[in-house]
């Protein structure tokens, strides 16, 4: 009976639907871990795990230096919002809060070709 039973659970876990896996693709998103951990843990940026759908600088274990330009004026981090930001953030801060004198801390990462966007996004996509 015992035997059975054990059967029975494994056969219903084998054949149980599995959780659709975001495919990563390229390895444009490995730029992202010199200054970001793909968690929540911060690093010298903050943390990426779940960035998608995100307000902009609300991560609460991280210290955001150009706090002023992002409070009050946040975006939700969406794929439109990730991929101007990942093809020149420096214009993008600018862009997003309507202030010529936005800055942000984070380098230009010149990542503006649609297929290497797509790595970043999918890695994004895969810890959200």
């Amino acid at each position: 009976e015992t035997t059975q039973k054990a059967a029975t659970a494994a056969a219903t876990i084998s054949t149980a639907p599995k959780a659709t896996a975001v495919e990563v693709v390229g390895t444009t998103w490995k730029r992202c871990a010199a200054c970001h951990n793909f968690t929540d843990a911060p690093k010298v940026g903050p943390g990426l795990a779940k960035i998608l759908g995100r307000k902009a600088g609300s991560m609460s274990n991280f210290h955001y230096k150009f706090t002023q330009y992002i409070k009050g004026k946040g975006w939700v981090w969406d794929e439109a919002h990730l991929r101007k930001w990942m093809c020149s953030s420096k214009e993008a801060i600018k862009e997003f809060t309507g202030d010529p004198d936005a800055q942000t801390k984070m380098p230009v990462q010149h990542i503006c070709k649609p297929a290497d966007q797509e790595s970043v996004l999918s890695k994004l996509k895969s810890i959200s």
